[in-house]
């Protein structure tokens, strides 16, 4: 079961609009719309979180961010059909 919904009157640039309308597909606009918002919530979360991990530990270098990307792209890589761990 999902949680309760309400109806909300929100205001947007039309041209918005009318693309979210247009890729909304079968669920509609509403769905469409939750689900961005939802995303732009974690990602609001997620900033909150490396700035409080910043603050403790100093801020992230692009070294770091290098190595961590290449560990999650050699990771996916793994998982591929054509990486070696297709299981």
């Amino acid at each position: 079961m999902s949680d309760p919904t309400g109806k909300y009157s929100i205001t947007m640039p039309r041209d918005i609009a009318e693309a979210a309308k247009a890729r909304s597909g079968p669920s509609g606009l509403s769905a469409y719309v939750a689900a961005a918002v939802a995303r732009q919530i974690e990602r609001d979360d997620l900033n909150e979180l490396i700035h409080v991990a910043e603050a403790e530990h100093g801020p992230i270098t692009d070294g770091e961010i290098r190595a961590l990307r290449d560990q999650l792209h050699q990771a996916r890589q793994q998982k591929t059909p054509g990486g070696g761990n297709s299981a």
